[in-house]
């Protein structure tokens, strides 16, 4: 097929990074040269490597409050939390590399983020290591039980079952992946043994934190899903009642959980008493008098079979740089990765460049690219063998859709038919038929960078906030409802579904740890928790970051619409209630508004050695960001 001409324009580095590079190269220096400097400052002690230094417990709560933005050398850490932070800091000071304090930093969170992670969930983890130059993946999804079938959530009719009766439910819980993606990330990729790496979680989850709005809040909008188990009632509703903000909140039996990890490895899931008491919460829900559930089919050999897996992560090329991301059962280093090309394909057609264009202009690029990367993926993307991965990163195949599909000015009309990844591309090539996905929930994710510029991007979760609402008897954690990412029924009656459930088979995910590459070094790593707005989120803060010459911070802050290929489009108030709206509106896009979308993190490698980074300044109560050595200049 003869393929459509077209004039591109010439490839620019990104907006942000072009003043930083030349500045180097004034100096005669480059950006690898540049990351692995020694930093000016002082050096923390070494530490003997055949005497590793203990993981240092949380600092007290006199610690100043957490904020958004820091700037320094050593390392960093980013999360949603500002314990799990400092503890992951304080991994770093100690000597622990960039995987090191990302796991304390999960396992923090699994005590004071419970209804978005924890050792009843799963994940995945994108790591750069500096010695090497190697980028590695881990997948940590939970999966599905053996028993699982194509029709396990229909009924005799063939109908799907109601999915707010099965998201709270034995029946939604899928085998957990995270402290298997702990072990081996550990084991493989870090510095420091796992037990060690589990004790300041402990600590915290046996003294306590101070409970934000967020979290109190979080805690009354599933407190009736709650009270139908009577252990997590007994958790996390304690005497009965949300816990005030500003008081502490323990869970020692959290913290039983983590000592046992500690002591006996992660084997107590799988193989030994813990998994005993994850099978018998999900296949016999204890609820309160009056409530029925529904069962599991979590079998003790569906824990044993379990594994995290090792996989190739996806590249895309963008400006010049390099962006990596998660594979399949994941969808968002595809679904992200495509959304940049056709980016760079609108350019092309319209023959300017994303960083000059209006910022109406910019929205309705976003919205309509990351709308087709939807399509695309609810048609092709899954846990299922063959998935066309090269095509639907190719340049190619964005070019074919954006021709068929972009019209400056006028938004496509919703949904958008998935388009044909087979290597035989032209403008005048046929689409498919619509598909519209359920979209998936909330999540929580970290970013870290050590002193040696090894990077670690890692999404976790136990899907819906508060997960199956099911808490194991005496071990004080949530189990997942990561089943429920599974289509019900074929999205489109005829057509091929690859989410549709199976045995031992991983639920499509949106999750998008994401590290950007130039020459090879890493120079941004970053990600959300949103559910499938993960995947917009990310690519509306890199875009904003590398192409609108905002500063990382601005980037993680602004305002966000979220395309996912809906009839609707979603928008946070500050572009819903404004002229962006109403101009948006105006080329057709149907808005409806939501309060936030997402809460990203992000460390920026800058080309003088320093690193930036960032967290939300307000969405979900605010992040928390730290560096080793803060630099007084900011």
């Amino acid at each position: 097929m003869v393929r459509p001409a077209r004039t591109r324009p010439a490839r620019r580095r990104p907006a942000r990074l072009r003043p930083l590079l030349a500045a180097c190269a004034g100096a005669g220096l480059t950006l690898p040269l540049l990351l692995a400097a020694p930093a000016a400052a002082t050096p923390p002690a070494p530490v003997p490597a055949s005497a590793p230094a203990p993981v240092p417990a949380p600092a007290p709560a006199s610690t100043p409050a957490k904020t958004p933005r820091a700037v320094g050398t050593g390392g960093a850490v980013s999360s949603v939390d500002l314990d799990a932070t400092r503890i992951g800091t304080q991994v770093l000071r100690s000597g622990g590399n960039a995987v090191d304090a990302a796991i304390a930093t999960a396992a923090a969170l699994g005590v004071t983020e419970p209804y978005s992670s924890g050792i009843g969930g799963g994940g995945f983890l994108v790591s750069y290591d500096a010695a090497t130059g190697r980028v590695s993946t881990i997948d940590g999804r939970e999966a599905a039980p053996a028993a699982f079938r194509e029709d396990v959530f229909t009924g005799a009719d063939g109908d799907p079952l109601s999915f707010t009766r099965v998201v709270s439910s034995g029946l939604s819980v899928g085998v957990p992946g995270t402290p298997a993606l702990w072990d081996r990330a550990a084991r493989q990729l870090g510095t420091r043994p796992l037990a060690d790496l589990l004790r300041p979680a402990e600590r915290l989850a046996r003294e306590g934190f101070v409970v934000d709005a967020t979290f109190a809040q979080q805690t009354a909008d599933n407190a009736a899903r709650f009270r139908q188990f009577p252990a997590t009632a007994a958790v996390f509703l304690p005497g009965g009642e949300v816990p005030e903000v500003g008081s502490t909140f323990r869970n020692p039996a959290l913290a039983r959980a983590y000592r046992e990890l500690r002591e006996q490895g992660v084997d107590s899931l799988y193989r030994g008493r813990l998994g005993a008491a994850v099978v018998e919460a999900a296949r016999s829900p204890r609820t309160a008098e009056g409530v029925q559930v529904r069962k599991g089919k979590i079998t003790r050999q569906d824990l044993r079979d379990y594994d995290a897996v090792r996989r190739t992560p996806t590249r895309t090329s963008y400006r010049g740089l390099q962006v990596v991301g998660m594979p399949v059962p994941s969808s968002g280093g595809i679904a992200v990765g495509e959304s940049l090309n056709l980016l760079e394909e609108y350019d092309a057609l319209t023959g300017r460049p994303l960083s000059d264009v209006t910022r109406v202009q910019y929205l309705h690029r976003f919205a309509e690219a990351t709308a087709t990367a939807f399509a695309d993926r609810n048609r092709w993307v899954g846990d299922v063998p063959d998935v066309p991965v090269q095509e639907l990163l190719s340049q190619d195949f964005a070019q074919e859709r954006a021709c068929q599909l972009f019209r400056p000015g006028r938004a496509h009309p919703r949904p958008i038919a998935p388009g044909s990844p087979d290597g035989d591309y032209g403008c005048d090539a046929a689409a498919g038929t619509a598909q519209v996905a359920r979209d998936d929930h909330g999540t929580t994710h970290l970013t870290v960078v050590d002193g040696e510029g090894s990077v670690a991007s890692y999404t976790l979760t136990i899907e819906q906030t508060g997960g199956s609402g099911i808490t194991v008897p005496g071990w004080g954690f949530l189990l997942n409802n990561e089943l429920t990412d599974f289509d019900f029924v074929p999205l489109t009656p005829g057509v091929p579904d690859p989410n549709l459930p199976g045995p031992g088979k991983r639920p499509r995910s949106s999750m998008s740890p994401t590290i950007v590459l130039d020459g090879g070094a890493p120079v941004l790593a970053l990600g959300s928790p949103g559910g499938a707005s993960i995947v917009t989120t990310v690519t509306q803060v890199l875009t904003g970051y590398l192409d609108r010459d905002r500063s990382l911070l601005q980037a993680v802050a602004a305002p966000r619409i979220s395309s996912r290929n809906s009839t609707t489009t979603e928008a946070e108030p500050a572009v819903y209630d404004g002229p962006l709206g109403d101009a948006l509106r105006d080329q057709g896009l149907a808005l409806t508004t939501v309060p936030e979308l997402g809460a990203a993190t992000a460390v920026a490698l800058l080309p003088d050695g320093r690193l930036e980074a960032v967290a939300e300044p307000t969405r979900r109560g605010g992040g928390s960001a730290m560096v080793v050595r803060p630099d007084p200049a900011g």
